[in-house]
Order: structure tokens, then C-alpha cells, then sequence
């Protein structure tokens, strides 16, 4: 048995997640890590400040992490002073923040680290690729919507794809939404941002050329659908040596 800590056991993904560790045969959930103390899937939610106590106590043998940036990092450090591989889905990570996260992990442990577990998103960012190499000469939009509660703008998911985009079709700079009198398109990328309602997570890349448009979609009905790929990964990652994994790495997309 695989035993399993969570961190923002509360939230909306982290009652997620925990609902299908406790329903997988191989996998054990001992507890959580959130902002206040609690319980969920009769196991005990550990404050946050008392993460190494948790890690100590309990013993998870992986600790996922849906959180916040600042959170993160520290919910990551801990794990690695405790020697406990680790999942983060977080997003709005700064530059600062991932390398520190980075130096954490580095050589001590392992880690996934995605902006996005669900594996047809992932297949989603595969198809971007491909689209973006061969249609460079495209116009090309980025449209993302999420849900009012969500912090950061764009989407990790949507920060990855502009990343694609660039690395295939050439360096653009990012337009965030237009206004006013902007003139002839340049070598941009147009970024869109939709929050309202409880939308899970849409993400829409379109390549406009002359006579025709094709458009990429990836529209999320429910939250389990990144929860799976979290469960998926834990598996993957234990015992495996120390470094920084990602979704590609999981489903064997880089073999």
C-alpha cells in the first residue's frame, strides 16, 4: 500500500483526490494538511503550520499538493526535508518560486510537477504542438474560462500552451485582451480570460489562417478528471529516484 498525504485536504480538489485514494485498493490515505484543522475520509487534517509533524506522524510515502504558490513551496520543502515524494498540480508559481521548489527537490527527491494532470488535457498540449509546427504563419489566439473563486490569469494550462506555441511556431509577444484602436496584427499571440460562474476548466487555441480556421478545444465537465491523473501518478512516482517529473514522463509519452 501506497500511504497518501494531502495538502488543501479541504478544497475542492483535495476532497477530490482523497475520495478516489480512499476508493484505490493500492493506496492508503493517512491525512491531510490545510489552513485549519479538521477531518475527511476519517483521517485528521493536520494545520498547515504542523506540516513536519504530519510528514513524521503519519508517514505518507507521497504528499500531493493543491495549494497556493507560497504554500507550495514551503508544503515542498518539507517534503523534502522528510524525505517524501511529492505531486504538485499548483499554479501560479513565480520564477523565484519554482527554482525554489526546484533546489528542493533536486537530488533528494521525486516529484511531478504539472500545471495540469488530466491526461486529455495533456494529450490536448500534444495536438497544440503539432498544429503550432505546422502553422506558424497562423494567426493564433488563446482563449481560457474558469470559475469566479479561481486567483491567478491566465491558467497554468494556458500559460503551457503560449509556451508550446512559442517553442514551435517562434518567439510572439503576448497581447492580454484588446481595446481601442490597436492597429494592423503583429507577431503576437492574443491571450483571453474568462472568470464567472463554476466553470472547471475550458481551454480554446485558434489557429486563423486566410479561408479558414481550425480550433483546438479542451473543455472540463469535472474536476475528477485531474483528480485521475493525480491518482495515476502517485502510483508512478513512488520509489522512483529523485527528480522532477512530468505528465509526459507518466504516461510514457517520453520513452
Amino acid at each position: 500500500m501506497i500511504k497518501v498525504g494531502i495538502c488543501g485536504a479541504l478544497g475542492r480538489m483535495g476532497t477530490k483526490i482523497g475520495g478516489l485514494v480512499t476508493e484505490s485498493p493500492d493506496l492508503e490515505l493517512v491525512g491531510g494538511i490545510d489552513l485549519k484543522t479538521g477531518s475527511f475520509y476519517g483521517t485528521e487534517v493536520y494545520e498547515s503550520s504542523r506540516i513536519d509533524e504530519f510528514l513524521k506522524e503519519k508517514k505518507p510515502d507521497v504528499l500531493i499538493d493543491f495549494t497556493i504558490a507560497h504554500a507550495s513551496v514551503e508544503n515542498v520543502k518539507a517534503a523534502s526535508r522528510n524525505g517524501v515524494a511529492v505531486l504538485v498540480g499548483t499554479t501560479g508559481l513565480s520564477d523565484e518560486q519554482r527554482k525554489e521548489m526546484e533546489e528542493a527537490i533536486n537530488g533528494k527527491i521525486p516529484a511531478v510537477i504539472s500545471s495540469n494532470f488530466s491526461l486529455g488535457v495533456n494529450i490536448f498540449w500534444h495536438l497544440i504542438r503539432e498544429a503550432a509546427k505546422q502553422l506558424k504563419d497562423y494567426d493564433i489566439e488563446v482563449i481560457e474560462a474558469h470559475h469566479h473563486f479561481k486567483k491567478d490569469a491566465p491558467s497554468g494550462t494556458a500559460k503551457t500552451i503560449i509556451n508550446i506555441i512559442k517553442e514551435e511556431a517562434g518567439d510572439r509577444e503576448e497581447i492580454y485582451g484588446r481595446e481601442g484602436m490597436v492597429g494592423e496584427r503583429g507577431n503576437e499571440i492574443g491571450v483571453h480570460v474568462v472568470r464567472g460562474g463554476d466553470i472547471i476548466g475550458d481551454h480554446t487555441v485558434m489557429f486563423a489562417g486566410n479561408d479558414e480556421v481550425i480550433e483546438l478545444t479542451h473543455r472540463a465537465y469535472d474536476r475528477l478528471v485531474f483528480a485521475h491523473g493525480v491518482i495515476r501518478s502517485v502510483s508512478w512516482i513512488h520509489q522512483k529516484p529523485p527528480g522532477i517529473y512530468n505528465m509526459d514522463d507518466v504516461l510514457g509519452f517520453n520513452n
